[in-house]
């Protein structure tokens, strides 16, 4: 009975994953499995000048399944573009759900590893970097300050950067980006499945005016009472208090016993201050009742802002895109989705991920061996170093004795040639 139960549960998982999957709608999804080839056109910009880069199809130097492959950036310092066409559609009145892996296996230093959304007619042979494009989303790397993550969206036909500072992953092992952005113009940024950040078009891209702005007219109410503290007019000074002496004669000093009235005068302690001194007399510090708090530039309706119910409505998509420039190649892009479904993009990061921990010990593996290797190559320099250390040593040692046997051969010939007689 407790395996039928078993079974009928993992029957019914399937059946709701099934369910959940088969409602997603898929405008596109490439794992680059046999005939991509025929599905990817690479692009002939930069040829002509020799700059062009190219792709490789590979699962790179380590992977959790060697036959999970995807496409590499195959060239170094090069521009490498490559795109797809797909089946033209809207993401009006639907979720858009737009997601891939990199894996960034070259130490990269400077470059990008980020994909685009492009509308409109576009001729794949000549994709290039000014191709017009309605989305770009994705990592770019470069030296120490530029490690983030990039969201563009166009908006009629203009390009609108995210103003947040979003970092990237900047390790060796694959990581999925999924950016999502929904009919209400809220969106949302996930990295390995996890929320990187989340917000609205309408706040965190300068696409249309605020909603609202700040009264720059507005001035605080004469009778505004921002002290939150008052002086307590009831709190009376004590009696006496302004004839307590700052300072009192030391009571525990004694008079020396060599002291002569005579010759040192009236012997007087020494002062300290005394503690019984507070200072000016101060009034205690009540509650203000009437404290309304800090007064801020009250918020009014922008008179300029204009709504535009389609303002996360992007042109029809028609093609899916790669165009990057990296000054070490070596960039793995792979599983590239666009659907409306985000719990059916989660678990495909979640398949992917069954093979992360092989991927992490493959990295190891990998690390371990290059470094091995280094320490070879540096160990065989250091012995090279010191055999011509010794060759040039012992090259030291007979040069000085040759010269030193020239110098002595020469004042011989000198004493011989000299006339003993004029001395």
């Amino acid at each position: 009975m407790a395996l039928r139960h078993r079974f009928v549960v993992v029957f019914g998982l399937l059946l709701a994953l099934f369910v959940s999957w088969s409602a997603a709608e898929i405008f596109f999804e490439e794992r680059f499995e046999d005939g991509w080839q025929k599905r990817w056109v690479k692009s002939d910009w930069k040829s002509s000048e020799g700059k062009a880069g190219s792709f490789k199809h590979t699962a790179g130097k380590w992977a959790g399944d060697p036959d999970d492959k995807g496409i590499q950036t195959a060239v170094d310092a090069k521009h490498s573009a490559i795109s797809a066409k797909i089946p033209e559609f809207s993401n009006k009145g639907k979720t858009l759900v737009l997601q891939y892996s990199v894996k960034l296996e070259q130490d990269i230093e400077c470059g990008g590893g980020y994909i685009k959304l492009l509308s409109s007619y576009v001729n794949q042979k000549k994709f290039s970097g000014d191709t017009p494009y309605s989305l770009m989303f994705g990592p770019d790397i470069c030296g120490t300050q530029t490690k983030k993550l990039h969201v563009i969206l166009s908006y009629q036909g203009q390009n609108y950067p995210i103003k947040k500072d979003l970092p990237c992953e900047t390790d060796k092992l694959t990581h999925f980006y999924t950016f999502i952005l929904r009919p209400d113009a809220s969106y949302s940024i996930l990295v390995d499945n996890m929320e990187r950040d989340s917000g609205s078009m309408y706040t965190d891209w300068d696409i249309l005016p605020p909603r609202r702005i700040k009264d720059v007219n507005a001035k605080k109410p004469a009778d505004w009472d921002d002290r939150e503290y008052i002086d307590d007019p009831d709190d009376v000074k004590p009696k006496g208090y302004d004839s307590i002496p700052k300072e009192i004669p030391d009571p525990k000093a004694k008079e020396p016993e060599d002291w002569d009235e005579d010759e040192d005068g009236i012997w007087r302690p020494p002062k300290i201050p005394n503690p019984a001194f507070k200072g000016p007399w101060k009034r205690k510090k009540i509650k203000n009742p009437n404290y309304k708090g800090k007064w801020k530039i009250p918020w009014i309706d922008n008179p300029e802002f204009e709504d535009d119910p389609d303002l996360y409505v992007l042109k029809p998509i028609k093609y899916v895109g790669i165009e990057v420039w990296q000054v070490k190649a070596g960039s793995v892009f792979d599983n590239i989705l666009i659907c409306d479904d985000p719990d059916y993009a989660k678990q495909v990061v979640n398949e992917i991920f069954e093979n992360r921990e092989s991927e992490k010990e493959a990295l190891e593996e990998a690390e371990k061996k290059k470094k091995a290797k280094e320490e070879e190559e540096a160990q065989r320099a250091r012995e090279e170093g010191e055999r011509r250390k010794k060759e040039r040593g012992y090259d030291r040692h007979r040069d000085r004795d040759h010269y030193r046997d020239r110098y002595k051969r020469r004042d011989h010939r000198n004493y011989m040639d000299y006339d003993h007689d004029e001395l």
